[in-house]
């Protein structure tokens, strides 16, 4: 049988191999993963069509793919080998010592591990595997050079260790104590970058601040939490549900917020569709909570909680990130006190909610403390003019500080 790459939709042309999660003679049982390609927004998984095994592999890791292409060759019926991996305190051997790869540790390799490894020096079975059952993965193999070289000692002039330029993975140049490790873009990281350079260069992006007293919402949480919980199935009230809520609220109120620039149309939405920004290992992606001014607060946190698990699992797909017609990016959860988040093109405006901080406040001309958290909004003034931002931010601010208006539509 052919192993193909999967079919690609229209806005994406071709992939890289991420990872090789079975090898060839290796048994495999129908439906197991079998490798991740990895394209500009997702990592889509090949799965095995039968029970057997691959008889050879035609794209390596790191090689690029097209859709539908042929990356290996498969055997049904067949039976396999069963892979244990090797473990990475069992060799005695120098780490910078050149040696020849054991059967156990070739088995438990990545293909583009081995080849590093042969190329560096380093002997592969004292190096502890990150994959998938404990296999070696190429970033396992960078690693374990950096550190052999950090941790290296000899007389001046300090002695540098060099890997070939042709190794796909990583290229690291010591310089005494300096090390460096250079290593290539993901394609998701390099989407990122494209994308957000666009942000900057095709929009006249502003950005209008305000502060809200998240006092009501933290008190209310407090009071109905553990019945919020029971009567949702054990969902937590979180503040992301409330800022959904409440941006759909406003965006009912300016719809030129959530519009959109066609060339030279704007595209008024007559729905809410708010991407929820989520940072995980790989980068950042947005997906999108649909409809979301037809869902309960208990709705929206369980849809965020399932996105937020398939981002750090790598297991969203496109259509959980396509379209969007308003974002919202929480740089608290990391101690951001204020940014300015950046538009997500072709959005004209995204919110960006901050760390909550007590703070003095004056109140009846009192001075109290209070919880206060800086709102952000970013917006293409292209569409939006100054007056309408801060008074869609404005919106904002007052059903968090009065929550009831959500419920109210006030």
């Amino acid at each position: 049988m052919e192993i193909k790459a999967p079919t690609f939709p229209e806005s994406i042309t071709e992939g890289t191999v991420a990872q090789w999660h079975k090898q060839p003679g290796e048994q495999a049982r129908r439906d197991d993963l079998l490798a991740d390609i990895e394209t500009d927004k997702v990592v889509i998984e090949v799965v095995a069509p039968d029970d057997g095994v691959i008889t050879d592999i035609l794209k390596q890791e790191g090689d690029t793919v097209e859709s539908e292409e042929v990356i290996a060759h498969f055997e049904a019926g067949v039976e396999g080998e069963t892979v244990a991996p090797s473990s990475a305190g069992e060799a005695s051997a120098p780490a910078v010592a050149p040696v020849d790869l054991d059967a156990a540790a070739a088995d438990s390799a990545s293909p583009a591990a081995k080849k590093l490894a042969l190329e560096s020096g380093i002997d592969i079975t004292t190096v502890a595997g990150s994959g998938r059952d404990g296999r070696i993965t190429k970033e396992d193999v960078a690693r374990a050079i950096g550190q052999s070289v950090e941790a290296a000692e000899a007389p001046a002039p300090a002695p540098s260790v060099s890997v070939s330029q042709a190794a796909p993975v990583a290229d690291l140049q010591a310089m005494g104590e300096r090390v460096e490790r250079r290593v290539p873009m993901t394609r998701l990281r390099a989407s990122i970058a494209k994308r957000l350079v666009e942000a900057q260069h095709n929009a006249a992006m502003l950005t209008t601040f305000n502060e809200v007293d998240m006092s009501p919402v933290m008190a209310l949480r407090k009071k109905y939490q553990d019945q919020f919980q029971e009567t949702h199935n054990g969902t937590r009230l979180g503040f992301m549900s409330f800022f959904v809520r409440a941006s759909v609220e406003a965006l009912k109120r300016f719809p030129s917020v959530n519009a959109s620039i066609d060339g030279s149309d704007i595209v008024y939405h007559g729905y809410y569709d708010i991407g929820v920004a989520v940072s995980t290992d790989r980068g950042l992606v947005v997906p999108v909570v649909r409809e979301a001014d037809a869902l309960s607060l208990a709705q929206i946190e369980d849809q965020i909680n399932l996105y937020g698990e398939k981002a750090r699992t790598g297991k969203l797909a496109l259509e959980d990130m396509a379209g969007g017609t308003f974002t919202i990016s929480n740089g608290g959860v990391f101690g951001s006190l204020m940014s300015t988040p950046i538009l997500n093109p072709p959005q004209t405006g995204v919110l960006g909610m901050h760390k909550i901080q007590e703070r003095p406040m004056v109140e009846n001309g009192e001075i109290v403390v209070r919880p206060m958290m800086y709102l952000a909004l970013s917006y293409d003034h292209r569409l939006i003019d100054g007056r309408e931002a801060v008074q869609f931010l404005v919106a904002i601010k007052g059903m968090i500080e009065d929550p009831a208006r959500i419920l109210l539509e006030l």
